[in-house]
């Protein structure tokens, strides 16, 4: 526990108030079903509009840093968590053609939220810290998550699925209350950068090849990754187990993460990240290499045991890496790039490996394992090459001060 106690105090108030958020922000389980129940809507219709708001996810992911590296980190959170907050608390009000441009837009918001969350933690924490700070915050993440959806059934069924985005918009707005109570605002002002430190993202990057190894990597493997929320559960009911087992296999995943993830952080902290990073896109496609020796319950188990295992140590350890390896001034936009990455396959997973699935089923699992493996392979390749490349640039740097909250605001 000693490194949990190198963790600032407002990080341990974020994680509550994450916990809190996430309880209640479950509609997005449940949105397919809103839709083609309560608002009557197709199959096509509610496909369409669910790819509508991943999209929005996505982009909000990829512009937050942005944002936050201008106008400060903590402004950005709580203005984006306020506008995601109202729009789902409107939506059971609201005709169903305006949630053509309500949950998409509602979706950018929270995705702008993800992005300017990380940068806010990333800002905070010093170096060292950081892997078990970003562990604690999705540690208190998936243990909101593991309640929020049994809640969220038990809501939808007996009284409504209007209360859940009832909910969820005023645990949003609740956030962005917390937030603002655990960052006052002018506690941590947000100067221009440095005059040395004006270059842009690009430039930044490419004096950082394994940070753009790493990218490249987690986009491959969130693709392959979050074919367990699309085509493995069609797997599973091709050779007849039900959603039952699918159930329950999810709930090995949450159960694993929820005990392992912050120990392991812990544990592994002194560790070469690019190393621990790789090694768990190596078991992620270990998972899938499983499925090739026929479907059963025991296969599928131990597919989603290796699965758990991979993201417990390359998530945490890849947020913290992009941490360290940024400026000061580009901070909140190498967030966004790893937050934009990491949820690549919310997008591309579902329409990629149903169309292989559809077309050859029994290519699907050897590609994934390839595709994972490749990918761990080119992040270890790149720590062997370099496995001190960013403790050497740190040593040309000044001591850290105050400059370590520049981006909050």
């Amino acid at each position: 526990m000693r490194g949990l106690r190198e963790l600032p105090r407002p990080v341990w108030l974020l994680a509550a108030g994450t916990f809190a958020n996430m309880t209640v922000s479950v509609s997005f389980v449940f949105v397919f079903l809103y839709l083609t129940g309560p608002r009557a809507l197709s199959p096509g219709e509610a496909g369409l509009l669910v790819g509508l708001g991943g999209t929005g996810l996505l982009a909000g992911n990829f512009t937050g840093g942005w944002y936050g590296d201008h106008l400060g980190h903590r402004r950005v959170l709580l203005t984006a968590a306020t506008a995601s907050g109202a729009l789902l608390a409107a939506v059971p009000a609201l005709p169903t053609p305006a949630l053509y441009a309500v949950l998409p837009l509602a979706q950018y918001t929270a995705g702008v939220q993800r992005a300017a969350n990380a940068a806010l933690v990333a800002v905070i924490v010093p170096d060292g810290a950081r892997r078990q700070a970003f562990a604690l915050i999705r540690a208190s993440a998936n243990g909101g998550f593991t309640i929020g959806p049994v809640l969220g059934a038990f809501v939808a069924t007996h009284l409504s699925y209007d209360y859940l985005y009832a909910a969820e918009g005023i645990g949003s707005l609740a956030l962005a209350a917390w937030t603002a109570r655990v960052f006052p605002a002018g506690t941590t002002p947000h100067p221009r950068a440095p005059r040395h430190e004006t270059g842009g993202l690009w430039p930044e990057l490419r004096t950082r090849p394994a940070v753009l190894t790493l990218l490249l990597a987690i986009v491959i493997t969130d693709i392959v990754y979050r074919q367990q929320y699309s085509t493995f559960p069609l797997y599973l009911a091709d050779h007849h187990m039900d959603t039952g087992v699918y159930g329950a296999l999810l709930a090995v995943n949450g159960a694993v993460l929820l005990c392992l993830e912050l120990p392991a952080a812990l544990a592994l902290r002194r560790h070469a990240p690019l190393r621990i990073v790789g090694t768990g896109l190596l078991l992620v496609g270990a998972g899938y290499a499983t499925l090739l020796l026929g479907a059963s319950i025991t296969t599928a188990a131990v597919m989603m045991t290796l699965l758990t295992l991979g993201e417990l140590l390359y998530k945490t350890t890849a947020t913290a890496y992009m941490a360290d390896e940024a400026p000061a001034h580009v901070q909140g936009r190498f967030q966004s790039l790893y937050a934009g990455a990491s949820i690549t396959g919310v997008v591309l997973a579902a329409p990629l490996g149903g169309t292989l699935y559809a077309a050859h089923p029994t290519t699907l699992w050897p590609l994934c394992a390839t595709l994972a493996a490749l990918a761990g392979a080119a992040v270890l390749t790149t720590a062997r090459r370099a496995p001190r490349a960013s403790e050497k640039g740190k040593l040309k740097e000044a001591p850290r001060t105050d400059s370590t909250q520049q981006a909050v605001g």
